[in-house]
């Protein structure tokens, strides 16, 4: 057993709450991190505030990046002292795992959101009793992590962790988005409503890949400026005749839109901003969208639902750091840093919109 110290969230909709806890040694197809960073993603929190109470108390966190402390034996894609960024995880030998589609594993539920290892065990525990993990196969909001090597990227030793962190979701899940499922042609048209840290990815994607014009919406003015300092042409404030304005700006509508919200009143607002036959790419979580079905048919509209920007992580994180070093995909503008213990801190930065994407860092 090793001691760390973990972010706890005792209950559903808890803060979270610095303790110390045991963390078990890997097991022999894992691997023990030390932390240097971790993001801090909506998802945490939207996770936190409806995760089941009887998987509580739960560490949450999903964008982990650190050192390789140890292996387990029959782990052979890294080696202590590697380092690395976490991502989710799969089980490597489904139908869609073999395709090269991970985030749709047929196994995705027991590995991400179980409360623990898919056989309902869990590598911590407090004063004897066990402390629900795993969270997308990490559970990075502690000192140290015990994770599956499938969901282990190693990374250039000078890439700073905080920028190593936030690739291993919401980067991929923007950028990917754009890159892997949209795949827009150079001078097409795209809008990203929401510019958070997903929102702004798929912004820096379009971008590097020659999308004109890149058009984004958000309702804080910090964030639109931020947005258009990394390429787009304009950003726009949600309301009223948001898409007309849409339209105006893409020339009779968008080839592609990427919704962020899960706000039912957006996804309708990314279909009515599109061309005919456009694309729009849905990436927020929410609930029931009600559409106009013959306004779909007749403009032929597709839509995509896109899980981790439909990623293999192994493939695409060093993609986008090598758009990084060509200074393509500069995700270090979006980083605010906190202290792992202020993690609340950073939770009510990133409510009130002033970090775009907040990375607690550990000494």
């Amino acid at each position: 057993m090793r001691r760390v110290r973990a972010a706890v969230a005792e209950a559903p909709g808890a803060p979270f709450t610095v303790r110390d806890a045991d963390l078990e040694a890997p097991r022999p197809r894992e691997v023990l991190v030390r932390m240097t960073a971790a993001g801090l993603c909506h998802t945490d929190l939207g996770m936190r505030d409806t995760w089941p109470r009887k998987l509580t108390p739960m560490v949450f966190g999903h964008e982990g990046a650190g050192t390789v402390e140890a292996v387990g034996a029959e782990v052979t894609r890294v080696a202590p002292g590697d380092h690395v960024c976490l991502t989710f995880a799969s089980c490597g030998a489904c139908e869609q795992c073999a395709a090269d589609h991970p985030a749709y594993c047929r196994a995705a539920q027991a590995l991400n959101f179980s409360g623990g290892r898919d056989d309902g065990t869990t590598p911590l525990s407090r004063d004897g009793t066990p402390l629900h993990a795993g969270f997308f196969g990490q559970s990075s909001f502690a000192t140290y992590a015990v994770v599956h090597e499938r969901g282990v990227v190693e990374v250039p030793s000078d890439l700073p962790a905080a920028v190593a962190a936030p690739l291993g979701c919401g980067g991929q899940t923007g950028a990917g988005t754009v890159l892997n499922r949209l795949r827009p042609e150079p001078g097409s048209s795209l809008v990203v409503l929401g510019a958070g840290g997903v929102g702004l990815s798929a912004l820096m994607a379009a971008v590097a890949t020659g999308c004109a014009p890149v058009v984004a919406v958000d309702p804080v003015a910090s964030r639109r400026a931020l947005a258009v300092e990394l390429g787009a042409e304009a950003a726009l404030a949600p309301g009223d005749g948001l898409v007309a304005a849409l339209r105006d700006l893409t020339g009779g509508g968008a080839h592609h839109v990427v919704e962020t919200t899960g706000r039912p009143e957006m996804v309708r607002r990314a279909v009515g901003a599109l061309r005919p036959r456009g694309e729009v790419a849905l990436l927020g979580t929410g609930g029931e969208v009600t559409f106009d079905v013959m306004g779909l048919l007749a403009k032929g509209v597709r839509v995509h639902g896109v899980i981790e920007g439909d990623s293999d992580p192994r493939r695409f994180i060093p993609e986008l750091i090598r758009l990084h070093r060509r200074g393509l995909f500069p995700i270090d503008r979006l980083v605010t840093t906190f202290p792992f213990e202020d993690i609340e801190a950073a939770v009510a930065a990133m409510r009130d919109g002033s970090a775009v994407k907040p990375v607690l860092t550990f000494a």
